[in-house]
């Protein structure tokens, strides 16, 4: 059963990664190339879907994360998994210190509403989204680790 819990966590973040993967290496490319301001047409309405079930991929995550830990706790990887629960957890941070805000006024935003600054803002949040990246990705490793 602790077999089944540690592939379906390591699962379950990895394809986590994948998706944020792919929204800071191909997504915002595309999106990016859009002619003038349907990119952030685009960006607000990723924001819109993606915004509704992200909480949840992290959330869940870090709860099957933390498990795995509990689980395993005095055995081989233990501190792999904490220290990959604890990466999770930062991104949980990062999330709602750093991104959510820009996100979250960016779905607002539509061609008469929008700031002058709208592409500075966009950048940034790319910027944040690109660093969580690679938090997601040292969770990732250290949970593959873990496996070993």
């Amino acid at each position: 059963m602790l077999n089944a819990l540690e592939v379906v966590t390591t699962v379950v973040v990895g394809l986590m990664v994948g998706v944020e993967f792919s929204v800071a290496f191909i997504m915002s490319r595309i999106l990016n190339a859009l002619p003038e301001d349907s990119s952030q047409l685009g960006h607000a309405h990723g924001g819109r879907m993606l915004g509704a079930l992200m909480p949840f991929w992290y959330l869940g995550s870090l709860a099957l994360s933390a498990i795995w830990a509990a689980a395993r706790w005095h055995q081989h990887g233990a501190g792999l998994v904490v220290t990959a629960a604890g990466l999770l957890v930062l991104s949980v941070v990062m999330s709602v210190l750093l991104l959510v805000p820009i996100n979250n006024r960016n779905k607002t935003w539509t061609a008469e509403n929008r700031p002058a600054d709208w592409k500075e803002q966009l950048q940034r949040w790319n910027r944040y989204h690109c660093l969580r990246v690679a938090v997601l990705v040292a969770a990732f490793t250290l949970l593959v680790a873990a496996l070993a």
